[in-house]
């Protein structure tokens, strides 16, 4: 299961909106072991494509060593789907290199409503897991 505080959710969202008709990118970096996600990092889409998303790989670089420096590890890697459902497609599936992570997926495909789900991928096998949304970590 995925517990991510509210802000967090609403950061993804709101990033995957203003990037629509392109995908959105980026991570939630949490403490190493902890799976917990806490620290925003909006990435840019290398691909700048409606229908594939790809991290720049300087960026990429920067963001994981920047991670390594502060014993963090990418707790969540999201992207969005601006015309589909949100379910890892088989790209998706197959460049899924983080098997701790949680990959959310945000589908922007109505205007009226943001589907938002999470998954775990291992060994090419996705697993969709329920999305717990607190208002805080604290108690």
């Amino acid at each position: 299961m995925l517990t991510i505080e509210r802000a967090l959710v609403e950061k993804i969202i709101a990033h995957a909106r203003a990037d629509h008709p392109d995908e959105a990118c980026g991570v939630i970096a949490g403490p190493a072991g902890s799976d917990r996600p806490v620290r925003y990092i909006a990435m840019a889409n290398a691909e700048r494509s409606p229908t594939f998303y790809r991290f720049d790989s300087q960026e990429q670089l920067k963001v994981w060593r920047e991670m390594d420096d502060r014993d963090e590890e990418p707790v969540v890697i999201y992207h969005s789907h601006t015309s589909t459902e949100a379910y890892p497609s088989r790209t998706d599936i197959s460049y899924a290199s983080e098997p701790n992570a949680h990959y959310v997926l945000v589908s922007t495909r109505a205007d009226d409503d943001t589907e938002f789900r999470s998954y775990r991928i291992v060994d090419g096998e996705v697993t969709e897991e329920e999305v717990s949304v607190v208002d805080s970590y604290a108690g």
